[in-house]
């Protein structure tokens, strides 16, 4: 075989490997994007899931989800969801209809209902007690951020005072003693509700509860704490721009500067005071020098149906029989 001929059969065969190549990868792209476009039946729930419901058969039903979407830990197949002879698993999550039944909202097999699960790591749940009051008359619900507020007595050198403080901020509610409604249809209000805690903050709720009375503000999602906290006392109840709680109101205050305004306007009134003050004492000095000199004390003057206003800085003398002429 001349040197043409080998040359001309090296090229084919690798042209030849190449179109082997192109083929197969197309191949398998059009293989993949079928299987993509296609769909896969998944466990969705049927009716309203509360936290605590068993995960039974006529609880769930199967809807088709494109491949692309399929939610991960979703259920593709009936007996790992509910095996048969088993005991049922327990959502741990509220769900609404429709939803996917995902691993990470209910138990796993043979598991009770436990709010363990639903701790990330290093977090404590603790159960305070509440009332119609302190629980914001039902409206927390399980995945609220609330903050806690504290109230207690502290006593004082002669007296007893009591004192509010927020005691933690934007914590999340895990799990809420309520029911939808009672027998009659009326709202159940909470007794506890269960937060999620770090095990320090844990400390401080027990202690808190056996010194005063804890109370949950519920706190719109997503907003940052607030980075300025105070006591507020019994001084503080009474609505007054300059006194109490001097932490910053945007509705009624504005900014946080509003304290430095506050300490610029008695600042000005004290140097006003203060040059009133230093004006009469120069005019009195004045006065005692010339009397000195004199060598003989004058008798006193009458007394003048006047009176002193102050403008700003300026004092001027009024008489009363002239005002208004």
């Amino acid at each position: 075989m001349s040197r043409q001929s080998m040359i001309a059969l090296g090229v084919a065969l690798l042209l030849g490997l190449v179109a082997v190549f192109l083929a197969n990868s197309y191949l398998n792209g059009t293989r993949e994007r079928a299987q993509l476009a296609g769909t896969t039946k998944v466990a969705v729930a049927a009716v309203p899931l509360a936290y605590g419901t068993d995960i039974t058969p006529e609880r769930i039903r199967f809807v088709e989800f494109p491949n692309s979407s399929i939610p991960a830990g979703a259920f593709t197949n009936a007996a790992l969801l509910v095996p048969a002879g088993q005991k049922p698993r327990i959502a741990l999550l509220p769900m609404g209809v429709n939803e996917p039944i995902l691993a990470s909202k209910i138990t796993g097999q043979g598991q009770g209902a436990s709010i363990a699960a639903l701790l990330p790591a290093g977090m404590r749940a603790a159960t305070v007690r509440i009332n119609d009051v302190s629980g914001v008359a039902g409206f927390v619900q399980p995945n609220d951020s609330v903050d806690v507020l504290i109230t207690r007595s502290v006593q004082g050198a002669d007296r007893s005072t009591q004192l509010s403080d927020v005691l933690l901020q934007n914590v999340r509610v895990i799990a809420i003693d309520q029911n939808a409604k009672n027998s009659d249809g009326t709202p159940a209000v909470a007794r506890t509700a269960t937060l999620e805690v770090s095990p320090i903050d844990a400390q401080k709720l027990a202690l808190a509860q056996d010194v005063g009375t804890l109370s949950l503000v519920l706190r719109k999602p997503g907003e940052t704490n607030n980075p300025v906290v105070e006591t507020v006392s019994m001084n503080d109840l009474r609505y007054n721009m300059y006194g109490g709680a001097r932490y910053p109101a945007p509705a009624s205050v504005g900014v946080f500067g509003m304290g430095a305004v506050a300490s610029g306007i008695s600042t000005a009134m004290g140097r006003a005071g203060a040059q009133i003050v230093g004006e009469k004492s120069r005019s009195s000095g004045g006065s005692a020098r010339r009397s000195s000199s004199s060598g003989a004390r004058k008798p006193a003057a009458p007394p003048k149906n006047d009176i002193e206003v102050y403008r700003g800085v300026k004092s001027d003398q009024v008489k009363v029989g002239d005002y208004g002429r």
